[in-house]
């Protein structure tokens, strides 16, 4: 049992492939390069929308057989989805379905709960706030000087804001990444099934300790 759940976000608790695609492609055909399909897209997630970009650039010349920009094309690219998607980030983002019960629950059962996310800052705070309210007080995303995930820093950080220790808290991830960083914290692993990466292909990264359906984070969880 624990008592400190600490949750990635993207594939996680939120389904925010589409809108992510959205902006990812938004920023590509503006620079007249072609857009991705939405399972390209799915792969590239998870280590910071750096990383996204750069693929989805990697990616859409390869498929048009040219050239990839210059790095300042790049940039372009990169601050023209960042601007994109932090004024869409919620236009099709929602909850897993049995994912707001399940935080509800932990937090009545007097349990800390966290976010730990490569996900950009602001868009990170907009949408813990937009769908969890006050039920996750610390939400950390990426920012300057803090190492992305898998790095253990903001896992490490988190466990500090909410004042547990690592023997009592368990992390919640749906991608290698997410199983990297709970090996790089020293944490026990739950891999969620329903995010962005299938069952096989997180299996062949070690991981093993999976759950199917969000109502079973509860059997780690003490009871009243």
């Amino acid at each position: 049992m624990y008592t400190t759940f600490i949750f990635d976000l993207d594939g996680t608790l939120l389904n925010t492939l589409p809108d992510l695609a959205a902006a990812v492609n938004h920023a590509l055909t503006r620079h007249a390069l072609p857009a991705l399909p939405l399972d390209s897209v799915r792969r590239l997630l998870g280590n910071g929308v750096r990383r996204l970009v750069g693929g989805a650039i990697d990616e859409a010349v390869a498929a048009a057989g040219i050239e990839k920009p210059d790095g300042e094309v790049c940039e372009e690219i990169f601050q023209t989805f960042r601007a994109f998607y932090l004024d869409h980030s919620a236009d099709r983002t929602a909850p897993y379905g049995g994912i707001p019960a399940v935080v509800e629950e932990l937090r009545r059962r007097g349990l800390r709960v966290a976010i730990v996310s490569n996900k950009l800052q602001p868009a990170v705070t907009d949408l813990n706030l937009r769908y969890f309210g006050n039920l996750i007080p610390v939400a950390i995303g990426e920012a300057p000087g803090v190492r992305r995930k898998p790095a253990p820093d903001s896992v490490l950080r988190a466990l500090e804001l909410l004042g547990s220790s690592k023997d009592e808290a368990v992390y919640i991830g749906d991608s290698e990444v997410d199983y990297a960083t709970a090996l790089a914290a020293g944490l026990p692993y739950l891999i969620v099934t329903w995010g962005f990466r299938t069952k096989e292909e997180l299996a062949a990264t070690g991981a093993q300790c999976f759950i199917d359906r969000p109502e079973q984070i509860l059997n780690f969880a003490p009871t009243l």
